[in-house]
């Protein structure tokens, strides 16, 4: 994996990996998991911070975060991305400090510039009160020689929605009423405070109960491994780890593009604005930041995650869907229960080959081809791929889109921006298509690889893929069987206006 935090993504997946093997073997109690904390930190010396003791309750926490549960200090939380108290403790707590530039001029133009009183003359520079500043900033602008800077802790600085805080300890908080789940400061804490939970355990002892689990693989896995490993070597080594079989999500690319594909003609003829229905964590900004436009403007299809998840439910009764992908959010959809027949499990690319790890199983070069999606569903993994395909569907049903206008938004500042032209009336585009990563899936928290790679293998692999019309393809799946509505009724009307274009 390809991350900033390489030593924590490490030790993480090292963690989820041992509680893995415990679970494949029937034996993940209490007991063996006490022993795991003694194993990965034996001591008598510390290998990362201050002491063992403070090591070992470190792993305790990524144990149950490993096993699904929530922290010890917050056993209530309905969140996915989760603080450990005990890794939380080594940032400043001031957001402004005076370095050794100071020269403890006669001009005090830092004084001079703060209106709170927290600026005062040290022994031999100026010191700032963290208790008394107000982080307006305006003593760094005022400062002649540029000596005071902002520390802004990464966390906060990678939230898109100003979710994190601190106590008065300094301990990182998450205010689940604003997190949207997007996993930005999981891997931008240089500390590994901020975790994740992970539900391998559960559907480990799914696939040992012998229960039907069925992989859904995200178009951005294309590329992730290298142009060699093709969606016929990943179903491969899902196979031969436990799965009975593996879909690839970009077939529901098509499925959703093709209805989201009405929708937009409809509103366009209306003079409505739409947003995209695709990045989990785009939805939970507008659900959470911006309900009033959630309601109005946001598509009601589902994404190609759920939607392929109804079709193997209605086609596979009772089997288990587990969606692979490079999203930390997906994981909050799949827990919302407000959308019937979603997947069962979401697990990260950094987390399949964990799974795969712990299975000794490899992702090795594979004969044959696999290939159920169009190129436009596998182009949904890169920022403008949505849209695209969205379009490619219109011009299928005999639609012009030359006056169609579309805002591209890629990244959480964007997103935000994008969203608050629409709530103030300003937007002058006719839809939004947004994700909260930039570049969109492919640049996902756990992507593999640098995304220039990630492209250059993508291309090579969609370069060798059949050339298929969207709503054509859908002919051969049995869209009239179950609902691409979040709220899961059947509109037969709408299918068939979706699916004339194919016949």
């Amino acid at each position: 994996m390809i991350t900033n935090d390489k030593g924590i993504v490490s030790f993480r997946h090292m963690v989820i990996e041992e509680v893995c093997r415990l679970a494949w073997q029937k034996n993940l109690t209490e007991e063996t998991k006490n022993e795991l904390v003694y194993k990965i930190i034996p001591g008598p010396k510390p290998q990362f911070r201050c002491c063992i003791y403070k090591e070992r309750e470190i792993v305790r926490e990524r144990i149950r975060l490993a096993c699904g549960q929530n922290v010890s200090s917050n056993p209530d939380s309905e969140n996915v991305v989760q603080v450990i108290d005990a890794a939380c403790d080594e940032c400043p707590l001031s957001a402004y400090s005076v370095t050794d530039n100071c020269r403890f001029c006669m001009g005090k133009a830092c004084i001079n510039s703060c209106r709170f009183s927290a600026i005062s003359p040290g022994d031999s520079h100026m010191h700032i009160d963290p208790a008394k500043c107000k982080e307006c900033g305006m003593c760094a602008k005022a400062c002649p020689y540029s000596a005071i800077v902002h520390l802004e802790r990464p966390c906060k600085k990678a939230c898109p929605v100003g979710a994190i805080t601190y106590d008065e300890n300094g301990l990182c908080k998450i205010d689940e009423e604003k997190c949207i789940n997007c996993g930005h400061c999981v891997h931008n804490c240089p500390f590994g405070a901020i975790g994740m939970k992970s539900y391998l355990v559960p559907l480990i002892e799914d696939i040992l109960a012998g229960k039907e689990v069925i992989a859904m693989v995200a178009p951005a896995i294309e590329g992730q491994f290298g142009a060699e490993i093709n969606l016929a070597s990943i179903r491969a080594a899902l196979m031969k780890a436990g799965f009975s079989d593996m879909v690839e999500v970009g077939l529901g690319g098509d499925m959703t593009a093709a209805y989201e594909s009405l929708e937009w003609s409809d509103a366009k003829k209306e003079g409505r604005k739409m947003t995209t229905s695709c990045c989990p964590a785009f939805i939970n900004m507008l659900k959470k930041h911006f309900p009033e436009q959630f309601e109005e403007n946001m598509s009601s299809i589902i994404s190609p995650m759920c939607a392929i998840s109804r079709y193997l439910k209605l086609t596979h009764p009772g089997c288990v869907t587990v969606f692979i992908g490079p999203c930390v959010a997906k994981k909050s959809e799949a827990l919302d229960k407000s959308v019937p027949d979603n997947a069962d499990y979401v697990m990260t690319f950094g987390e399949f080959t964990t799974l795969l790890r712990s299975r000794d199983v490899e992702l090795v070069p594979a004969e044959g081809e696999y290939q159920e999606a169009t190129v436009f569903g596998k182009r949904f993994a890169s920022s403008g791929g949505v849209a695209d395909a969205v379009i490619e569907c219109m011009h299928e049903r005999g639609e012009s889109t030359d006056d169609l206008k579309l805002h591209k938004a890629a990244g959480g500042d964007e997103c935000r921006k994008a969203l608050m032209l629409l709530k103030n009336g300003r937007l002058q585009e006719d839809f939004i298509e947004g994700m909260v990563c930039e570049g969109g899936c492919v640049g996902g928290p756990s992507k593999h690889k640098t995304e220039q790679e990630i492209t250059k293998a993508r291309n090579a692999l969609l370069a060798a893929a059949a050339d298929k019309k969207v709503i054509e393809n859908l002919n051969d799946y049995p869209m009239d069987k179950f609902s691409m509505h979040r709220n899961g009724e059947m509109d037969a009307e709408l299918t068939e206006r979706v699916m004339a274009a194919g016949k």
